[in-house]
Protein backbone atom coordinates (compact mmCIF):
# COMPACT_ATOMS: atom_id res chain seq x y z
CA UNK A 1 0.00 0.00 0.00
CA UNK A 2 3.09 2.27 0.31
CA UNK A 3 2.49 3.55 -3.22
CA UNK A 4 -1.27 3.98 -2.85
CA UNK A 5 -2.92 7.38 -3.42
CA UNK A 6 -4.91 6.86 -0.19
CA UNK A 7 -1.77 6.61 1.96
CA UNK A 8 -0.17 9.55 0.16
CA UNK A 9 -3.32 11.59 0.84
CA UNK A 10 -3.15 10.69 4.55
CA UNK A 11 0.49 11.76 4.75
CA UNK A 12 -0.30 15.23 3.43
CA UNK A 13 -3.54 15.50 5.41
CA UNK A 14 -1.63 15.00 8.68
CA UNK A 15 1.61 16.67 7.64
CA UNK A 16 1.45 19.29 10.40
CA UNK A 17 0.23 16.98 13.17
CA UNK A 18 2.28 16.19 16.26
CA UNK A 19 3.84 12.84 15.33
CA UNK A 20 4.16 11.66 18.92
CA UNK A 21 0.48 12.33 19.54
CA UNK A 22 -0.49 10.76 16.23
CA UNK A 23 1.44 7.60 17.15
CA UNK A 24 -0.91 7.14 20.12
CA UNK A 25 -3.98 7.31 17.87
CA UNK A 26 -3.60 4.03 16.01
CA UNK A 27 -7.37 3.36 16.26
CA UNK A 28 -8.09 6.37 13.99
CA UNK A 29 -6.63 4.44 11.04
CA UNK A 30 -8.28 1.00 11.00
CA UNK A 31 -7.84 0.82 7.22
CA UNK A 32 -4.04 0.74 7.61
CA UNK A 33 -1.94 -2.29 8.44
CA UNK A 34 0.63 -1.88 11.22
CA UNK A 35 3.38 -1.57 8.58
CA UNK A 36 1.43 1.11 6.72
CA UNK A 37 0.78 3.03 9.94
CA UNK A 38 4.49 2.99 10.83
CA UNK A 39 5.27 4.17 7.32
CA UNK A 40 2.71 6.98 7.65
CA UNK A 41 4.39 8.23 10.85
CA UNK A 42 7.86 7.91 9.31
CA UNK A 43 6.87 9.97 6.28
CA UNK A 44 5.23 12.73 8.31
CA UNK A 45 8.18 12.96 10.68
CA UNK A 46 10.68 12.87 7.82
CA UNK A 47 8.97 15.71 5.98
CA UNK A 48 8.70 17.79 9.14
CA UNK A 49 12.34 17.30 10.12
CA UNK A 50 13.84 17.97 6.69
CA UNK A 51 11.48 20.59 5.24
CA UNK A 52 14.11 23.33 5.56
CA UNK A 53 17.14 21.09 5.30
CA UNK A 54 15.97 19.54 2.01
CA UNK A 55 13.49 21.99 0.44
CA UNK A 56 13.60 20.45 -3.05
CA UNK A 57 12.43 17.09 -1.74
CA UNK A 58 9.60 18.76 0.17
CA UNK A 59 8.19 19.95 -3.16
CA UNK A 60 7.83 16.38 -4.46
CA UNK A 61 4.49 15.00 -3.16
CA UNK A 62 5.36 11.29 -3.26
CA UNK A 63 8.98 11.54 -2.12
CA UNK A 64 9.81 8.95 0.56
CA UNK A 65 11.76 9.59 3.77
CA UNK A 66 13.84 7.15 5.83
CA UNK A 67 13.92 6.70 9.60
CA UNK A 68 14.85 9.62 11.88
CA UNK A 69 18.56 8.78 12.24
CA UNK A 70 19.09 8.72 8.49
CA UNK A 71 17.31 12.08 8.13
CA UNK A 72 19.50 13.56 10.88
CA UNK A 73 22.77 12.23 9.46
CA UNK A 74 22.21 13.05 5.79
CA UNK A 75 23.75 16.05 4.04
CA UNK A 76 21.74 19.22 3.73
CA UNK A 77 20.64 20.31 0.27
CA UNK A 78 23.01 23.29 0.44
CA UNK A 79 26.11 21.21 1.19
CA UNK A 80 25.09 18.53 -1.31
CA UNK A 81 24.78 21.18 -4.02
CA UNK A 82 28.27 22.43 -3.14
CA UNK A 83 29.66 18.94 -3.70
CA UNK A 84 27.72 18.79 -6.96
CA UNK A 85 29.37 22.06 -8.06
CA UNK A 86 32.83 20.54 -7.46
CA UNK A 87 31.89 17.51 -9.52
CA UNK A 88 30.44 19.65 -12.31
CA UNK A 89 33.60 21.78 -12.45
CA UNK A 90 35.84 18.72 -12.58
CA UNK A 91 33.84 17.15 -15.38
CA UNK A 92 33.69 20.41 -17.32
CA UNK A 93 37.45 20.96 -17.03
CA UNK A 94 38.70 17.42 -17.49
CA UNK A 95 36.37 14.88 -19.04
CA UNK A 96 35.98 16.36 -22.52
CA UNK A 97 33.82 13.94 -24.52
CA UNK A 98 34.05 10.93 -22.17
CA UNK A 99 31.06 9.32 -20.50
CA UNK A 100 30.89 10.69 -16.94
CA UNK A 101 30.16 8.24 -14.11
CA UNK A 102 29.47 8.88 -10.42
CA UNK A 103 29.90 6.08 -7.89
CA UNK A 104 28.65 6.79 -4.36
CA UNK A 105 30.01 3.95 -2.25
CA UNK A 106 28.28 4.82 1.04
CA UNK A 107 25.11 6.45 -0.19
CA UNK A 108 22.79 6.33 2.86
CA UNK A 109 19.64 8.34 2.18
CA UNK A 110 21.11 9.37 -1.17
CA UNK A 111 21.03 13.17 -0.85
CA UNK A 112 24.57 13.60 -2.17
CA UNK A 113 23.98 11.00 -4.89
CA UNK A 114 20.84 12.79 -6.01
CA UNK A 115 22.34 16.26 -6.41
CA UNK A 116 25.71 15.16 -7.80
CA UNK A 117 24.07 12.86 -10.33
CA UNK A 118 22.60 15.83 -12.15
CA UNK A 119 25.94 16.35 -13.91
CA UNK A 120 26.79 12.78 -14.93
CA UNK A 121 25.46 10.41 -17.53
CA UNK A 122 25.55 7.37 -15.24
CA UNK A 123 25.37 7.11 -11.46
CA UNK A 124 25.65 4.24 -8.99
CA UNK A 125 24.17 4.31 -5.49
CA UNK A 126 25.75 1.69 -3.19
CA UNK A 127 24.19 1.02 0.21
CA UNK A 128 24.17 -2.09 2.42
CA UNK A 129 20.90 -1.18 4.20
CA UNK A 130 18.05 -2.78 2.28
CA UNK A 131 15.38 -0.36 3.56
CA UNK A 132 17.38 2.65 2.39
CA UNK A 133 17.83 0.98 -0.99
CA UNK A 134 14.06 0.52 -1.33
CA UNK A 135 13.48 4.18 -0.56
CA UNK A 136 16.20 5.22 -3.00
CA UNK A 137 14.76 3.10 -5.82
CA UNK A 138 11.36 4.74 -5.36
CA UNK A 139 12.74 8.29 -5.13
CA UNK A 140 15.24 8.08 -7.96
CA UNK A 141 12.61 6.62 -10.29
CA UNK A 142 10.68 9.88 -9.82
CA UNK A 143 13.50 12.31 -10.61
CA UNK A 144 16.81 10.58 -11.41
CA UNK A 145 16.14 7.37 -13.35
CA UNK A 146 19.78 7.14 -14.48
CA UNK A 147 20.88 6.30 -10.90
CA UNK A 148 21.35 2.56 -10.44
CA UNK A 149 20.76 1.25 -6.90
CA UNK A 150 23.01 -1.53 -5.54
CA UNK A 151 22.22 -3.19 -2.21
CA UNK A 152 25.76 -4.20 -1.29
CA UNK A 153 28.88 -2.96 0.48
CA UNK A 154 31.50 -0.58 -0.87
CA UNK A 155 34.14 -3.31 -0.81
CA UNK A 156 32.03 -5.84 -2.72
CA UNK A 157 30.99 -3.30 -5.34
CA UNK A 158 34.57 -2.17 -5.91
CA UNK A 159 35.72 -5.76 -6.29
CA UNK A 160 33.13 -6.31 -9.03
CA UNK A 161 33.88 -3.08 -10.87
CA UNK A 162 35.70 -3.39 -14.19
CA UNK A 163 39.05 -1.61 -14.23
CA UNK A 164 38.85 2.04 -15.18
CA UNK A 165 39.60 2.85 -18.79
CA UNK A 166 40.51 6.52 -19.11
CA UNK A 167 39.78 6.38 -22.84
CA UNK A 168 36.15 5.32 -22.34
CA UNK A 169 34.84 7.02 -19.22
CA UNK A 170 35.51 9.60 -16.53
CA UNK A 171 34.79 8.19 -13.08
CA UNK A 172 34.33 10.08 -9.85
CA UNK A 173 34.05 7.97 -6.69
CA UNK A 174 32.46 9.55 -3.62
CA UNK A 175 32.29 8.12 -0.15
CA UNK A 176 31.17 9.28 3.26
CA UNK A 177 32.54 6.79 5.80
CA UNK A 178 30.43 6.13 8.89
CA UNK A 179 31.84 7.99 11.87
CA UNK A 180 30.63 5.65 14.59
CA UNK A 181 32.33 2.55 15.95
CA UNK A 182 30.54 -0.80 16.22
CA UNK A 183 29.69 0.10 19.82
CA UNK A 184 28.00 3.30 18.61
CA UNK A 185 30.63 5.76 19.82
CA UNK A 186 31.68 8.66 17.60
CA UNK A 187 35.11 8.41 15.97
CA UNK A 188 37.13 11.15 14.29
CA UNK A 189 40.30 9.55 12.88
CA UNK A 190 39.91 8.42 9.29
CA UNK A 191 41.32 4.96 10.04
CA UNK A 192 38.55 4.42 12.61
CA UNK A 193 35.72 5.20 10.19
CA UNK A 194 33.79 2.51 8.31
CA UNK A 195 34.82 1.65 5.67
CA UNK A 196 38.52 2.29 6.30
CA UNK A 197 39.50 4.68 3.51
CA UNK A 198 43.22 4.11 4.04
CA UNK A 199 43.03 0.38 3.27
CA UNK A 200 40.73 1.06 0.29
CA UNK A 201 42.79 3.90 -1.15
CA UNK A 202 44.90 1.89 -3.66
CA UNK A 203 41.73 0.30 -5.06
CA UNK A 204 39.95 3.66 -5.16
CA UNK A 205 42.83 5.25 -7.06
CA UNK A 206 42.91 2.36 -9.53
CA UNK A 207 39.19 2.72 -10.26
CA UNK A 208 38.62 6.48 -10.43
CA UNK A 209 39.80 9.59 -12.21
CA UNK A 210 38.89 11.65 -9.15
CA UNK A 211 37.99 10.71 -5.56
CA UNK A 212 35.90 12.79 -3.16
CA UNK A 213 35.67 11.89 0.54
CA UNK A 214 33.48 13.51 3.17
CA UNK A 215 34.59 13.62 6.80
CA UNK A 216 33.44 15.01 10.13
CA UNK A 217 33.99 18.70 10.95
CA UNK A 218 35.97 17.47 13.98
CA UNK A 219 38.61 15.90 11.74
CA UNK A 220 42.26 16.84 12.26
CA UNK A 221 42.99 17.99 8.70
CA UNK A 222 46.77 17.92 9.02
CA UNK A 223 46.79 14.37 10.37
CA UNK A 224 44.32 13.24 7.69
CA UNK A 225 46.43 14.62 4.84
CA UNK A 226 49.51 13.05 6.37
CA UNK A 227 47.74 9.69 6.18
CA UNK A 228 46.07 10.15 2.77
CA UNK A 229 48.89 11.91 0.95
CA UNK A 230 49.16 15.52 -0.17
CA UNK A 231 47.46 15.35 -3.58
CA UNK A 232 44.06 16.44 -2.22
CA UNK A 233 42.16 19.70 -2.38
CA UNK A 234 40.59 20.39 1.01
CA UNK A 235 37.15 21.99 1.30
CA UNK A 236 35.89 23.08 4.71
CA UNK A 237 32.14 23.61 4.28
CA UNK A 238 30.13 25.65 6.78
CA UNK A 239 26.41 26.37 6.72
CA UNK A 240 25.36 29.57 8.48
CA UNK A 241 28.78 29.80 10.13
CA UNK A 242 28.75 26.22 11.47
CA UNK A 243 31.24 23.80 9.93
CA UNK A 244 29.24 20.83 8.66
CA UNK A 245 31.75 18.75 6.74
CA UNK A 246 35.28 18.50 5.45
CA UNK A 247 35.78 17.28 1.90
CA UNK A 248 38.91 15.91 0.32
CA UNK A 249 38.92 15.90 -3.50
CA UNK A 250 41.97 14.62 -5.33
CA UNK A 251 43.73 17.64 -6.78
CA UNK A 252 46.71 19.93 -6.25
CA UNK A 253 46.68 20.69 -2.52
CA UNK A 254 44.56 23.86 -2.41
CA UNK A 255 42.40 24.73 0.60
CA UNK A 256 38.95 26.33 0.34
CA UNK A 257 37.01 27.62 3.33
CA UNK A 258 33.35 27.93 2.32
CA UNK A 259 30.49 29.46 4.29
CA UNK A 260 27.00 29.11 2.80
CA UNK A 261 24.49 31.59 4.21
CA UNK A 262 21.45 33.64 3.23
CA UNK A 263 21.47 32.34 -0.32
CA UNK A 264 25.10 33.22 -0.92
CA UNK A 265 28.51 31.64 -0.51
CA UNK A 266 31.74 33.12 0.84
CA UNK A 267 34.86 31.29 -0.35
CA UNK A 268 38.38 31.88 0.93
CA UNK A 269 40.90 29.80 -1.03
CA UNK A 270 44.61 29.47 -0.38
CA UNK A 271 47.52 27.05 -0.09
CA UNK A 272 49.41 25.96 2.98
CA UNK A 273 52.54 27.66 1.64
CA UNK A 274 50.69 30.98 1.27
CA UNK A 275 49.63 30.86 4.91
CA UNK A 276 53.16 29.99 6.08
CA UNK A 277 54.72 32.83 4.08
CA UNK A 278 52.73 35.60 5.81
CA UNK A 279 53.71 37.35 9.04
CA UNK A 280 50.67 38.75 10.85
CA UNK A 281 50.95 42.27 12.22
CA UNK A 282 49.91 42.48 15.87
CA UNK A 283 47.71 45.54 16.41
CA UNK A 284 49.27 48.18 18.68
CA UNK A 285 45.76 49.39 19.59
CA UNK A 286 42.15 48.30 19.12
CA UNK A 287 40.86 50.26 16.15
CA UNK A 288 37.40 51.30 14.98
CA UNK A 289 36.25 47.92 13.66
CA UNK A 290 36.66 44.36 14.92
CA UNK A 291 36.56 41.36 12.58
CA UNK A 292 36.13 37.64 13.21
CA UNK A 293 36.56 35.24 10.24
CA UNK A 294 33.80 32.71 9.69
CA UNK A 295 34.04 29.24 11.20
CA UNK A 296 35.28 27.64 7.96
CA UNK A 297 38.27 30.01 7.74
CA UNK A 298 39.12 29.39 11.40
CA UNK A 299 38.94 25.61 10.85
CA UNK A 300 41.10 25.97 7.72
CA UNK A 301 43.77 27.75 9.76
CA UNK A 302 44.15 30.88 7.60
CA UNK A 303 44.99 32.95 10.66
CA UNK A 304 47.75 35.05 9.09
CA UNK A 305 46.75 35.18 5.44
CA UNK A 306 43.45 36.86 6.29
CA UNK A 307 45.54 39.80 7.57
CA UNK A 308 47.25 40.19 4.22
CA UNK A 309 44.14 39.72 2.09
CA UNK A 310 42.10 42.31 4.01
CA UNK A 311 44.84 44.61 5.39
CA UNK A 312 43.97 43.75 8.99
CA UNK A 313 45.95 43.60 12.21
CA UNK A 314 45.65 40.69 14.62
CA UNK A 315 44.91 41.25 18.31
CA UNK A 316 47.34 38.55 19.44
CA UNK A 317 49.18 35.57 17.99
CA UNK A 318 46.59 33.16 19.42
CA UNK A 319 43.57 35.48 19.30
CA UNK A 320 41.77 35.09 16.00
CA UNK A 321 40.18 38.53 16.06
CA UNK A 322 41.32 41.33 13.79
CA UNK A 323 41.02 45.10 13.76
CA UNK A 324 41.10 48.01 11.32
CA UNK A 325 39.94 51.60 10.95
CA UNK A 326 38.50 50.63 7.54
CA UNK A 327 35.02 49.17 7.17
CA UNK A 328 35.11 46.05 4.96
CA UNK A 329 31.50 45.11 4.07
CA UNK A 330 32.60 42.06 2.05
CA UNK A 331 34.64 40.52 4.87
CA UNK A 332 33.83 36.79 5.21
CA UNK A 333 32.75 36.77 8.83
CA UNK A 334 31.34 38.90 11.63
CA UNK A 335 31.99 42.63 12.02
CA UNK A 336 31.61 44.83 15.07
CA UNK A 337 32.03 48.55 15.53
CA UNK A 338 34.09 49.15 18.65
CA UNK A 339 32.43 51.44 21.17
CA UNK A 340 34.95 51.28 23.97
CA UNK A 341 37.78 49.24 25.42
CA UNK A 342 36.60 48.77 28.98
CA UNK A 343 38.79 49.48 31.98
CA UNK A 344 38.25 49.08 35.72
CA UNK A 345 36.90 52.63 35.67
CA UNK A 346 34.37 51.98 32.85
CA UNK A 347 31.72 49.30 33.18
CA UNK A 348 28.86 48.20 30.89
CA UNK A 349 25.42 49.72 31.38
CA UNK A 350 23.62 47.12 33.50
CA UNK A 351 20.25 48.24 32.13
CA UNK A 352 21.13 46.93 28.66
CA UNK A 353 21.32 43.33 27.48
CA UNK A 354 24.56 41.92 26.12
CA UNK A 355 25.81 39.03 24.02
CA UNK A 356 29.12 37.90 25.49
CA UNK A 357 31.94 36.35 23.48
CA UNK A 358 35.21 34.97 24.80
CA UNK A 359 38.20 34.53 22.46
CA UNK A 360 41.50 33.48 24.05
CA UNK A 361 40.29 35.07 27.29
CA UNK A 362 40.71 33.61 30.82
CA UNK A 363 36.95 33.44 31.51
CA UNK A 364 34.19 31.71 29.57
CA UNK A 365 31.14 33.74 28.43
CA UNK A 366 29.12 32.31 31.34
CA UNK A 367 31.80 33.23 33.86
CA UNK A 368 32.07 36.73 32.39
CA UNK A 369 28.34 37.28 32.53
CA UNK A 370 28.23 36.20 36.16
CA UNK A 371 31.19 38.42 37.08
CA UNK A 372 29.79 41.49 35.30
CA UNK A 373 26.19 40.76 36.43
CA UNK A 374 24.75 41.38 32.96
CA UNK A 375 21.51 40.29 31.30
CA UNK A 376 21.61 38.11 28.20
CA UNK A 377 20.54 39.77 24.94
CA UNK A 378 21.54 41.13 21.55
CA UNK A 379 21.60 44.89 22.14
CA UNK A 380 25.37 45.11 22.56
CA UNK A 381 28.36 42.81 22.66
CA UNK A 382 31.01 42.36 25.33
CA UNK A 383 34.00 40.65 23.74
CA UNK A 384 36.65 39.19 26.01
CA UNK A 385 39.96 38.72 24.21
CA UNK A 386 43.70 38.78 24.68
CA UNK A 387 45.53 41.73 23.09
CA UNK A 388 49.32 41.75 23.00
CA UNK A 389 49.37 39.12 25.70
CA UNK A 390 46.97 40.92 28.06
CA UNK A 391 43.26 40.16 28.60
CA UNK A 392 40.78 42.96 27.93
CA UNK A 393 37.08 43.58 27.39
CA UNK A 394 35.69 45.33 24.33
CA UNK A 395 32.24 46.92 24.17
CA UNK A 396 31.00 46.75 20.57
CA UNK A 397 27.90 46.77 18.39
CA UNK A 398 27.37 44.16 15.68
CA UNK A 399 27.27 45.43 12.09
CA UNK A 400 24.90 43.41 9.93
CA UNK A 401 26.16 43.02 6.37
Amino acid sequence: MFNSPALLSLIHEHLHDDVQQLALQRNRFPQLSDADFRFLLQQIEGRQRTMHKLPSFAQIPDWWYPVRLSCEQCSSEATAKYKASLLRRAISNEQRDLASILIDLTAGYGVDTYFMSEYVQEAHYIERNADLCSIARHNFALQRPHIQVHNTTAEVFLASLPAADSHLSYRIIFLDPARRSQSGNKVFRIEDCEPNVLTMLPTLRANANRIMIKFSPMLDITAALRALGQDWDTHIVALNNEVKEILFFTGTGSISAVNIHAGQMDTFSFTEQEEKSVVAIIAPTIKKYLYEPNAAIIKAGAYRLICQRYALEKLDTNTHLYTSDTFLPNFPGRIWQVQEVLTKHSTPNAELKYSIISRNYPLSPEQLRKKLKLQDGDDQYIIGARHQGKPLLILASRIMV
